[in-house]
């Protein structure tokens, strides 16, 4: 029997990503797949408000177990930015090849190239709430490599990879990624629900 739960995203190589992660006991739905078109404000100051923000939208909204993630590329030498700003970098159009070439031209003078991207997972479940984190290290790239992925993939090589984001294979990177280390926290506290 399968259990219903939402990732509030609206983002479809995201969501591609995280249901190759989560186990076949789990029908995981999309924002789309239950009706909600709504772009959800994220108008939190941390990574951790804005997932639960949208999680909240969700569980108030649609009475669902339901959980959401945001991600944050930090780079040391623009002291953490884009950070909670990471998909709204260059504007308000989420433009990812915009965010790039930012990024790039804020660091063509340095080289302190160090960064970590985070993802943090709000979830809501059974009137309750969870925070699951996790961090990847690496380094900014001089320029673009690879056609692979999706956001900032294309500039951020993995410490101990000497391939970008964007040249790994999928099942690979989904080895690796911040994004595949909170899922995998949370997938390990749905089993005490019996969820899986």
């Amino acid at each position: 029997m399968s259990t219903k739960l939402v990732f509030a995203t609206h983002n479809q190589n995201k969501f591609d990503e995280v249901k190759t992660m989560v186990p076949d006991t789990i029908e995981l739905l999309s924002l789309n797949m239950i009706g909600c078109h709504d772009e959800i404000p994220e108008t939190g100051n941390t990574l951790e408000e804005n997932a639960q923000i949208k999680a909240n939208f969700v569980t108030q909204n649609y009475g669902l177990d339901c959980f959401a993630d945001d991600t944050g590329l930090l780079i040391n030498f623009l002291n953490g930015e884009p950070g909670v700003y990471s998909a709204r970098y260059a504007g308000n159009e989420k433009n990812a090849e915009a965010n790039m070439q930012k990024v790039l031209r804020q660091m063509q003078n340095t080289t302190n190239r160090s960064a970590r991207f985070e993802t943090v997972i709000a979830l809501n479940l059974r009137q309750e709430r969870h925070f699951f984190k996790g961090v990847v290290e690496g380094e900014i790239t001089l320029k673009k490599q690879g056609e692979e992925g999706f956001g900032y993939d294309p500039i951020f090589r993995p410490k101990g990879f000497d391939k970008t984001f964007a040249e790994l294979a999928f099942q690979e990177k989904n080895k690796i990624s911040h994004r595949a280390k909170a899922l995998e926290k949370l997938v390990h506290h749905l089993k005490k629900y019996t969820y899986v």
